[in-house]
């Protein structure tokens, strides 16, 4: 409970880029705690952990203004992809997936946390293309860096 109160306060005063960043270090959190898992065997735990990241894309994915333009559509394919290769990654049982769906995750962090430095919120994070699928799997673009 204790525990509780504290995550309630450290959020508490954030503004929303920050918060959208705290969002990200839970999915990579709970991304770990399925490698863990899938590492040990344990299933149920594995699919604990991925319903939490699936609950936080969604959560994500539900705020996106698509009528307002931006990254708005972006966002929404990247979140389509990391949903994907987190439901591959738990139907495999492949830690692999889960490695990927955290490197894609902290490229985007990265520039939600610049947007978070910035004094001013009118800068927009400039994001590549979405991860595609391909047709047997995920493939991650090759972009490694991005910029707010």
């Amino acid at each position: 409970m204790q525990n509780k109160n504290y995550q309630q306060q450290s959020i508490a005063g954030k503004n929303s880029v920050e918060l959208i960043v705290a969002l990200y270090d839970g999915m990579v959190r709970f991304l770990n705690r399925a490698i863990e898992a899938t590492e040990a065997g344990d299933v149920h735990e594995r699919r604990i952990a991925v319903k939490r990241v699936l609950d936080i894309l969604m959560h994500l994915q539900s705020r996106l203004r698509m009528d307002v333009g931006g990254p708005a559509k972006t966002l929404a394919e990247f979140y389509a992809a990391v949903f994907a290769l987190c439901l591959e990654g738990s139907r495999l049982a492949s830690a692999d997936r889960f490695r990927e769906a955290i490197r894609c995750i902290l490229n985007v962090r990265e520039a939600w946390q610049q947007v978070a430095r910035e004094s001013e919120l009118t800068v927009q994070p400039v994001l590549p293309p979405a991860p595609k699928q391909a047709a047997r799997g995920i493939v991650a673009t090759e972009s490694s860096t991005w910029t707010a």
